[in-house]
């Protein structure tokens, strides 16, 4: 979001972004407002103009539409999705067949699958495991999406564990570190609370993880909802005495606030912060948009 913000700033609008720059409802409604405009397809946007790649990332193939379409690129990918791109890339130079966690259509599989076309198989979750083949059962490695529930993925991984025995790991965990945060947080809420409300967007891949995980972990309900306004009062009934609230991770902290002020107004009043781990982690905003607000930052020295 602040990526979208800072490229309005700089350059005006409208500023194109491919998909969703976060898959959240409100981010995408309030970007819109200040003049983002949100194409499917690159060759949407008009040449010349200029188009920012979401955070989930994009295929090779996709930066050179751009290029041909004579349009001016910001790049967002998230960094930690970027490195599975790198991973990927890596190991298809290695000649390994790579085995790709996560779900099929998502934006993140697509443009990872793009890297590496030929190496690069989709798993989606354990199900998939039976049908997958290799060329070499000793040259074989897996990646995932970020998003995934942690648990989710290590069940596939087993699986594919015990098909190949030789099954190579990424040098570090792919899921994002966000991801995971709010997933042991949830579990940690989940085995006390007899309701959770996640507040995230529907095709939020990471929210729609947190509310499997929440019922997992021994919540007796959880739902997820965009706004307060979605709750649903009958939610409440049946003797709920504890509600557990957690977000998706690119989910405005505005949201939860009127989560909670909901709650609150219905005899929720004390709050319980329960904190998996400390978040100290920022990453920079892309590097085009940081080379142009230096040389603004440059040329206004010289005045």
């Amino acid at each position: 979001m602040i990526a979208v913000e800072k490229a309005l700033e700089q350059y005006g609008a409208p500023i194109y972004v491919r998909h969703e720059i976060v898959h959240n409802k409100y981010v995408v409604r309030t970007l819109e407002k200040k003049g983002a405009i949100f194409v499917e397809q690159t060759d949407e946007v008009p040449p010349g103009a200029i188009v920012m790649f979401s955070a989930h990332g994009v295929a090779p193939a996709v930066h050179e539409e751009a290029r041909r379409g004579r349009l001016a690129t910001i790049d967002a990918t998230c960094p930690l999705v970027t490195k599975v791109h790198k991973e990927a890339v890596r190991y298809a130079n290695e000649d390994f067949d790579i085995l790709l966690i996560g779900h099929e259509g998502h934006e993140e599989v697509i443009g990872t699958s793009g890297e590496a076309p030929d190496h690069i198989q989709l798993v989606d979750g354990p199900g998939d495991v039976a049908k997958v083949e290799v060329r070499d059962p000793s040259k074989v490695v897996w990646l995932s999406q970020t998003t995934l529930s942690v648990d989710e993925t290590m069940e596939t991984v087993d699986a594919l564990k015990d098909k190949f025995p030789q099954l190579v790991s990424p040098p570090s965990d792919d899921i994002c570190y966000a991801t995971q945060n709010r997933q042991l947080a949830v579990k940690q809420m989940g085995a006390d609370a007899d309701l959770v409300i996640v507040v995230g967007s529907r095709n939020s891949s990471n929210s729609k993880r947190l509310v499997e995980v929440a019922k997992l972990a021994g919540a007796k309900e959880a739902y997820l909802v965009d706004f307060a306004e979605e709750i649903d009062e009958s939610w409440l009934e049946g003797g709920v005495s504890t509600v557990g609230v957690t977000s998706g991770a690119s989910v405005p902290e505005v949201l939860v606030e009127g989560v909670l002020e909901w709650l609150a107004q219905r005899g929720f009043e004390d709050v319980e912060i329960v904190k998996a781990a400390e978040e100290s982690i920022t990453f920079s905003l892309p590097k085009e948009l940081r080379r142009d607000l230096r040389a603004e930052a440059a040329a206004l020295t010289e005045q």
